[in-house]
């Protein structure tokens, strides 16, 4: 049994990370502000006899004796992180150094969930690991893109200055069961908009692409990536690389939600990218993983989820 501390764990990510890790075995801290994070997403965990929950922001440094850390911890839909951007950005560096010095401290392995945000709006496509990105610095994204690049940053070079045992991956667009329905994000606007009967907004053409990777694929990919060997830190794209535009997935939604909601364009937002698309390759070569759930059984689930949770 590994003693196990998940940042940001009562958030949509996190909680299902801390189910996996509990189904697994090992001793689960489960660390949020409660900023995005809800403790209605682990609430079923609080009798669990191996898992405790802890109100803490990771911007201060936190001290306990942990084997492995997730570092989950920032707010990740432009609604949230756009709310209050320079905190964003003190989560995403200060709170990658004070859990790197937690690491270093207790000699605990630790994974840094960044973001596909990292090539920003990419002119190679699909995106690579070896592709450094297309970023605006000074723009309204900037504050978790930017963010997110440095804890890369920050990452290895504790690894190359301190050895640290690191593991980086970049998590492309997910789906399902425990998104925020005001996130802002296009399959929870979608399928909430739906259920409520109201137009579906749709911002420029709809011809913009996304590629999405159900919850259950992506935390499979994150437990491998953190029990891969030593020698290998990544960073590894973790994300479906079958791409949809935003019109097909407008009308993927209606179809299986029904009703007779409308589409309504809007104006695309600012740094807003056109192609998001992984290159899986090092993925499938070096953790022997792909994704398995197809979009329509994933967005089955999550529709439910919002039906349930918009009729309580």
């Amino acid at each position: 049994m590994s003693r196990v501390l998940v940042t940001g764990g009562a958030g949509f990510l996190g909680s299902h990370l801390c189910d996996r890790l509990l189904r697994d075995g090992h001793d689960v801290l489960c660390v949020d502000n409660f900023f995005t994070g809800s403790k209605r997403n682990v609430a079923h965990l609080l009798d669990e006899p191996y898992f405790e929950l802890m109100r803490h922001d990771v911007t201060f440094p936190l001290y306990v004796e942990v084997d492995r850390i997730f570092n989950l911890a920032c707010p990740a839909s432009p609604v949230h992180y756009q709310h209050d951007p320079v905190q964003t950005t003190k989560t995403s560096v200060h709170g990658a150094i004070n859990m790197l010095g937690l690491a270093k401290r207790v000699k605990a392995r630790i994974l840094q969930a960044s973001t596909s945000e990292v090539y920003g709006d990419p002119e190679v496509h699909p995106q690579r690991e070896d592709y450094w990105g297309r970023v605006n610095p000074i723009g309204f994204r900037s504050c978790y893109d930017e963010g997110k690049r440095c804890a890369e940053t920050l990452f290895f070079d504790y690894h190359r200055q301190h050895g640290m045992d690191i593991k980086v991956v970049r998590i492309f667009n997910t789906y399902g069961p425990r998104m925020h329905p005001d996130d802002g994000r296009v399959v929870s606007n979608f399928i909430v908009q739906a259920l409520k009967g109201e137009d579906i907004t749709i911002y420029g053409d709809g011809s913009q692409t996304r590629s999405f990777c159900y919850v259950d694929d992506l935390i499979e990919a994150m437990v491998r990536m953190m029990e891969s060997g030593p020698g290998f830190t990544g960073p590894v794209n973790i994300g479906n690389p079958v791409e949809h535009t935003m019109l097909q997935l407008a009308e993927k939604v209606l179809a299986l939600v029904g009703g007779r909601s409308k589409l309504v364009f809007r104006p695309l937002p600012a740094d807003d990218p056109r192609q998001r698309q992984p290159d899986i390759t090092l993925a499938k070569d070096r953790l022997g993983w792909q994704p398995t759930v197809g979009i329509d059984d994933g967005l089955r689930e999550t529709i439910a989820y919002f039906r349930r949770l918009l009729e309580a």
